[in-house]
């Protein structure tokens, strides 16, 4: 199969970006790993060296300083575009950005879509899957294989996301077999992916992390891998510009996220 390449070249927004754009507000999930934390400050602060001039500020869902409504407070009578640090259509998404930011009416805010699916994506985690030792551009062997581990969730839209960033992959990788697989809220779990791959007569599994940074669930999917364990997705370049996309496109008005409301704004 012929491989598909996808072009990483930094995002360029359409107006100048560095007096009266609107923040670019990442939103993390929050993590009790300490990791997690340093791993998003150094994706912004690749964010920051691409993009110099825009405010690019940080707000957490839970678990971790600071929550969303205390980075919006702290732009009051400005403007936003949230950036969800998130990998598909999901409750936090479709629910909980929204009315987080409908809860701060003194600052106007957009609601960019979910990183994934998208091919950047996918270039990150065909980085990562090499950096752990996968062969760059060398032929695929026909017992090889990769599970994508991500967190799961309830939505089947989210799930739907996953398996498209499973089916890109598999093209990056030239055709390899990429099966989704899931830490919680959907099936199979990784290490149930792992045992059907094998006995379908794959016996080199790689492990590719679909997670933003490092946590208890990316930490489980990596111990369940029998030969490469790719890291977390974390501060990739790749990232770097799928982050400043999303907030372009939302800054544009494009269409968001199925079921995110294109505009929350204030009077």
């Amino acid at each position: 199969m012929q491989r598909t390449r996808y072009s990483a070249r930094p995002v360029r927004p359409a107006h100048d970006t560095s007096g009266g754009a609107p923040a670019l507000v990442a939103v993390a999930h929050g993590s009790r790993d300490p990791r997690a934390l340093r791993t998003v400050g150094a994706l912004l602060g690749r964010v920051r060296e691409m993009r110099p001039g825009l405010d690019v500020r940080l707000g957490h869902i839970e678990l971790n300083q600071p929550l969303l409504p205390q980075t919006l407070a702290g732009l009051a009578g400005g403007s936003a575009v949230l950036v969800p640090l998130l990998l598909g259509r999901g409750h936090h998404v479709k629910h909980d950005l929204p009315s987080l930011a409908a809860a701060a009416p003194e600052v106007r805010t957009r609601i960019a879509a979910p990183l994934g699916p998208h091919p950047l994506l996918v270039e990150a985690l065909y980085g990562r899957l090499v950096e752990a030792g996968w062969a760059d551009g060398g032929p695929a062997g026909r017992g090889d294989a990769v599970v994508l581990a991500s967190a799961g969730s309830r939505d089947p839209e989210s799930a739907a996301d996953t398996r498209h960033t499973a089916r890109l992959l598999s093209e990056r990788l030239g055709g390899v077999p990429v099966v989704p697989a899931y830490a919680s809220a959907a099936t199979p779990t990784v290490p149930v992916a792992v045992r059907a791959l094998t006995a379908r007569g794959y016996h080199r599994t790689a492990v590719a992390s679909y997670f933003t940074a490092p946590g208890r669930f990316a930490t489980a999917a990596a111990d369940a891998a029998p030969g490469i364990a790719a890291a977390p997705l974390g501060d990739h370049p790749a990232m770097a510009r799928l982050l400043l996309h999303r907030y372009d496109h939302a800054r544009a008005g494009a269409t968001p996220a199925v079921g995110v409301p294109p505009l929350l704004a204030s009077a």
